[in-house]
């Protein structure tokens, strides 16, 4: 979240890529385990859309785990497509995640994230437990930035996916919670 928009709220800039597996990773990446499920906003009798009790109406909840074993927790909201979107993010105590976790339903992921620093940016590989799908992401800090593919992906891209959004982790999350087929993983 390096830039904000024209009405200042930040953006996430990020190119993203369909594996063909899990490549060989260097030995300075970093494992940590993602659980993500997306609220189904919560309407009252009249059919209004509310919070639910906890202060959500949208978006995602996320439990990271990282190789220590510690834990946060996240509400996010992001809004637009491509490579340019909106996005607001807060970390939010364990017993609030506990407490809406429900509301996501069956419209969740989970998925094993590798960071990899490269340059000056940072890679992050997403090895999906279902369905099996990789995925490698890099944030930049400006739309023109210049990407250099690592020597060790090099070879593992299928194509590039950032606008394409079928691949979009909320949309997998609503694929698989309605058996609706899934776009191609390979």
């Amino acid at each position: 979240m390096s830039e904000r928009s024209s009405n200042g709220s930040p953006v996430e800039i990020e190119r993203v890529f369909l594996l063909r597996g899990l490549p060989p990773l260097p030995a300075t990446a970093e494992a940590h385990r993602l659980e993500q499920g997306y609220l189904e906003p919560a309407t009252s009798r009249a059919g209004e859309v509310t919070h639910g009790g906890d202060g959500f109406s949208e978006g995602r909840l996320r439990r990271w785990t990282d190789p220590d074993g510690r834990v946060t927790c996240f509400h996010t909201i992001k809004r637009g497509h491509g490579i340019v979107r909106q996005e607001i993010e807060r970390t939010i105590p364990e017993v609030e995640f506990a407490a809406s976790w429900p509301r996501t339903g069956s419209r969740r992921i989970e998925k094993t994230r590798y960071r990899v620093p490269h340059d000056d940016l940072v890679w992050e590989i997403d090895r999906f437990d279902r369905p099996p799908l990789v995925l490698a992401e890099v944030e930049l800090p400006a739309l023109h930035h210049p990407v250099a593919i690592p020597d060790w992906l090099d070879g593992w891209i299928v194509r590039e996916i950032s606008e394409d959004p079928r691949y979009r982790n909320s949309e997998l999350a609503r694929r698989l919670a309605s058996d609706e087929p899934l776009p191609p993983l390979a």
